[in-house]
């Protein structure tokens, strides 16, 4: 009886354990909106990014001055672009792109207002064109950049019958933090449970550094798995702003496999510990 109580403790601590590593890194690094501009301002770094984000830029300053100038004067691209790249490769641009980010995050973690229009999912990227490297640009066409300028995110596709909504991601915001306080606290509970159970300490801790491990694997292999389910999310995108969906995609796997890295060292250290404390408990019941 006090065998079977112990297996299905541990499996109980596996299970909590599985859901409390991506739903507390998902807390962190998605669904709190401070967390993922960290993320965005750490991205922003990546000269892929940089680059997607110069050419998207220069696109939209192009078109500012082709509408103010009617085609009445020549406009030399390349001297847009390189002040696109000037401004992307500067100390400005970081705080920049966060700050767009976190615009983006809340519309999709927060419920529209009355009279929002939450049919498209849009950026800001104005405040960038206002930066110093675009204005010596844009004021020698004699170019204002309005108060306003939205890049869509997304575009419809048609074999995705649903299109995003505002908001549809904001019970996250109320459930994310239940989930990943609630299965840390139950995860570390059994395990807590699991060592009182069990006969012998030193196999429960080794037991706990087995599931440290599962999990740690399983989260490897369900990333890869879940690699086609995100590629169709991100057919959403196009162009440059897919260049830099598939950037920021990239940060996050790299911060999860991080944070699963660190559930397999643990497991590992787990295993040693529980593998001396057998032998150190035998060493002690023949003396």
């Amino acid at each position: 009886m006090r065998f079977a109580t112990t297996v299905v403790l541990w499996l109980a601590t596996t299970v909590a354990l599985a859901v409390a590593i991506p739903a507390a890194w998902a807390q962190v690094n998605v669904i709190n909106t401070y967390g993922y501009a960290a993320m965005a301002q750490k991205a922003a770094g990546d000269p892929a990014l940089r680059s997607a984000l110069a050419a998207e830029l220069t696109a939209r300053a192009m078109a500012l001055i082709a509408e103010h100038g009617r085609g009445r004067y020549p406009v030399d691209s390349s001297q847009v672009h390189d002040a696109a790249t000037a401004f992307t490769a500067g100390p400005s641009f970081p705080p920049l792109f966060a700050q767009a980010n976190r615009a983006a995050h809340g519309w999709l973690f927060t419920d529209p207002r009355s009279g929002q229009n939450g049919n498209q999912w849009l950026v800001d990227v104005a405040p960038m064109l206002k930066e110093d490297s675009f204005q010596q640009i844009l004021s020698s066409y004699n170019v204002k950049v309005p108060a306003n300028l939205t890049v869509p995110l997304t575009v419809s596709v048609p074999s995705m019958s649903e299109p995003l909504r505002q908001g549809q991601l904001s019970r996250l915001i109320t459930w994310g933090p239940r989930m990943s306080i609630g299965s840390a606290a139950l995860s570390g509970f059994c395990a807590l449970l699991t060592l009182v159970a069990a006969r012998r300490r030193g196999k429960a801790l080794t037991s706990l550094g087995i599931s440290a491990l599962l999990v740690g694997a399983a989260g490897w292999a369900g990333i890869e798995a879940g690699g086609r389910y995100l590629n169709n999310a991100l057919n959403r995108t196009t162009g440059d702003i897919r260049r830099i969906a598939d950037v920021m995609v990239d940060y996050a796997e790299a911060s999860l496999h991080h944070w699963l890295n660190l559930a397999l060292v643990a497991g590992v250290a787990l295993v040693v510990i529980g593998v001396l404390v057998a032998m150190l408990g035998s060493l002690v019941k023949k003396a």
